[in-house]
């Protein structure tokens, strides 16, 4: 699969177009272009970046039943969480239809799409991005300039972390628990800063 076809891409971006709603898509888009910004600053493909923005919610307004059915193709269990609210499925969906039909096999592209919103232990700089994007990305209300502008003095995972926590501590405020896949994202990260921080220190 070249990841840089405008073909490929375009037909993905049809069928967004075609399975969300306008709103959406537009989120789409803008989570696309940020992830394109933060796949510069860490030396990640840029178009893999826009490509997994662009798809990451392409199935988000999919009924339950579908997620469920389609998420069931992954090959990996769907935990408590995911079974009691099923929309969770939704970035698990994507992957599942970007491989199956769109002919997409690129590990990085679809663990961003498939991780988006748990997360999970083990994810690679492209999901990160995709995950951080989904975030940050403009059109969302705390989203401002300045808000944004200490991001881009950060490492990767010390971006993950920041709205990892602002994410956690939202759902504290709803009454919500963190997923258990979220938590083990969490603590991978704090892992992998120490690690940097040592090396850091080491030099």
């Amino acid at each position: 699969m070249d990841i840089s076809s405008i073909d490929l891409l375009e037909k993905v971006r049809s069928y967004a177009l075609s399975s969300v709603k306008s709103s959406r898509y537009e989120h789409c888009e803008r989570v696309g272009e940020t992830a394109m910004i933060l796949c510069e600053l860490f030396n990640v493909h840029p178009w893999k970046g826009y490509f997994s923005g662009l798809a990451h919610d392409m199935c988000r307004d999919m009924d339950e039943k579908t997620l469920l059915s389609l998420a069931a193709h992954d090959g990996r269990p769907i935990s408590d969480v995911e079974k009691q609210n099923p929309l969770l499925l939704h970035g698990r969906a994507a992957a599942v239809v970007l491989f199956r039909d769109f002919g997409v096999d690129d590990t990085d592209i679809l663990q961003a799409v498939a991780r988006h919103t748990l997360g999970c232990e083990k994810m690679r700089p492209l999901a990160k991005i995709v995950f951080i994007a989904d975030k940050i990305e403009p059109g969302r209300p705390q989203s401002t300039v300045k808000y944004r502008e200490p991001f881009y003095t950060m490492t990767l995972n010390q971006m993950c972390l920041k709205v990892l926590d602002e994410a956690m501590e939202y759902q504290k405020s709803k009454g919500k628990q963190t997923a258990p896949q979220t938590i083990l994202f969490r603590e991978s990260v704090v892992r992998e800063l120490a690690q940097e921080n040592q090396q850091g220190g080491e030099k």
